[in-house]
């Protein structure tokens, strides 16, 4: 008679450690990990619930931080689904076992192939590009052609990008294997190192403020940090954005390097049904226009309307690689990274 109470009061104490309050027990609710930002996910959870009557209790965090904490609360966990960033990151918590297969024909009519788990483990709900970006007044984008070609000898001390422990360039240096094999990406990635115009240090925006200032002439960075610059109320972080432009790489092969923001449903799930559903209603057409619209982030979705800013950055082709393969391969390219001294 006492067992099951004692269960019901870890089940409380672990939603409160959380940060969840407890819900009267006829409410419907769904408890979220999130890596995106609360103001650009919680418009779109308000709605969810308005929609569905469904309460959303909203834990947010660092990617790398939520997932460990995933692992470390195992089937105590309360969360019930994971948002995150990078297919890395995905597959990474696929590989602790923190995520489960769902079977969702919403999901599996809406988001390509390439940009979900092959096994329905995750789903990809938004897409970034990481193309190349230079400086107007300094590079004849005539010059440019693709990832491959920055390791010719024009590019010396010009080139800045991230470190080597950034998920990013580890998903990117993943494709150039998938693509070229593990010889020619470690072949490449020293040859990128060797043009760098300064160590790997901050993250994108600072690639592309160091172009602005002269530090170097092309960056490697994801499409939306360029979009927030551009709209910022800072004047010298849009002044600095201005002076760069996108280069697509690649189009004449592979395609340019794209990743995902995406979900799962965790293994620890008790309100599952739910989560399946939240997941769903992230995959509309009005919550895949609020990302492009928001957040500068391109649609999973075919036939969803970009927003203006990625409307004048132009159309391109996209690596069709399925993302779990960046996953797969990630271990590798770190190794890769390594020897080839990109710090």
């Amino acid at each position: 008679m006492h067992r099951k109470p004692k269960f019901f009061l870890i089940t409380l104490l672990a939603a409160t450690a959380a940060g969840f309050s407890v819900p009267a027990l006829s409410e419907s609710e769904v408890n979220l990990y999130s890596a995106r930002q609360e103001a650009l996910i919680k418009p779109l959870l308000e709605k969810f619930t308005e929609e569905t009557g469904i309460r959303v209790n909203l834990v947010t965090g660092k990617a790398d931080a939520l997932l460990k904490r995933l692992e470390s609360e195992g089937r105590n966990s309360p969360a019930d689904v994971l948002l995150t960033v990078d297919a890395g990151r995905l597959h990474r918590a696929k590989a602790l076992g923190v995520i489960q297969a769902i079977n969702s024909p919403v999901l599996e009519a809406a988001i390509p192939a390439s940009y979900r788990d092959p096994e329905g483990d995750w789903w990809g709900l938004s897409l970034r590009a990481r193309p190349i970006m230079y400086a107007r007044d300094r590079v004849n984008p005539d010059e440019l052609e693709s990832y491959e070609a920055l390791v010719q000898d024009k590019w010396r001390g010009r080139i800045c990008i991230r470190s080597s422990d950034n998920i990013y360039n580890q998903s990117l240096v993943a494709s150039m294997i998938a693509s070229d094999g593990a010889a020619a990406a470690e072949q490449w990635a020293r040859g990128l190192v060797a043009n760098f115009a300064r160590p790997p240090r901050g993250g994108d925006r600072d690639q592309i403020k160091a172009v602005a200032s002269g530090q170097c002439d092309i960056a490697i960075a994801n499409t939306y940090y360029l979009g927030h610059m551009l709209a910022s109320t800072d004047e010298a972080e849009q002044s600095a954005a201005e002076k760069l432009a996108i280069f697509w790489p690649n189009q004449d092969g592979r395609g340019t390097h794209v990743n995902v923001s995406g979900a799962a449903v965790t293994r620890s799930a008790r309100n599952r049904e739910e989560a399946v559903r939240l997941i769903e209603f992230l995959s509309t057409d009005s919550a895949q226009t609020w990302y492009a619209q928001v957040n500068y982030e391109y649609p999973v979705k075919s036939g969803v309307a970009w927003s203006p800013t990625l409307t004048d950055w132009g159309t391109f082709k996209a690596d069709q690689v399925n993302l779990e393969v960046l996953g797969e391969l990630n271990t590798e390219a770190v190794r890769i990274m390594d020897r080839a001294g990109w710090k």
